[in-house]
């Protein structure tokens, strides 16, 4: 049985990667009507990850009936730049405080397969941070961001540009299981 301090953590998770994965489609499409249409990839790749968090999350909470969330959400983003700026700060934020202290709980708590999945996550979201810092100082010029293919490990959520590596850096799942975007 999970202990009550990692299992709220896990749903609270959960809770953030699915708004993140639906902001971030919502973002998608926002941008593909612009006309930034790698910006537009970008987000949907990420969205992806972010369910591939959501799913990983859920499938360690055991939790039966409802239960209360609270996950930290930005709404009110009106234009591509304030999208990609809601997303390094939800990114930020899960890196520098939310995975960490809960990764810890979930390691002081011995509860080895929810730190697995904070883990994956957190490595995953310093990588999501940086492509949309790079995609905001393109559309803060006017321009569409650069990017080559965007490849996503199916099993963590690991987000890489360019070529799909033979072996997850972060979970170690083989090259089969990317999706490119």
């Amino acid at each position: 049985m999970v202990r009550d301090m990692t299992e709220t953590n896990l749903r609270n998770a959960y809770a953030g990667e699915s708004q993140a994965h639906m902001r971030y489609a919502i973002f998608s499409e926002r941008a593909e009507k612009e006309g930034y249409h790698n910006v537009a990839r970008l987000f949907k790749a990420i969205s992806y990850a972010e369910r591939v968090h959501a799913r990983n999350h859920y499938e360690n909470i055991i939790t039966k009936g409802a239960a209360f969330t609270f996950s930290g959400a930005i709404f009110g983003t009106r234009s591509i730049s304030e999208d990609l700026q809601a997303g390094i700060d939800g990114e930020t934020f899960e890196v520098n405080e939310m995975y960490p202290t809960y990764k810890n709980v979930a390691q002081t708590q011995g509860e080895r397969a929810a730190e697995t999945s904070f883990t994956w996550a957190l490595e995953a979201e310093k990588i999501h941070a940086g492509l949309f810092q790079k995609a905001k100082q393109a559309v803060d010029q006017r321009k569409d961001v650069d990017l080559g293919p965007i490849q996503v490990c199916n099993v963590c959520g690991y987000t890489v540009e360019g070529e799909t590596p033979e072996k997850c850096p972060i979970c170690g799942a083989l090259k089969e299981k990317f999706r490119t975007f």
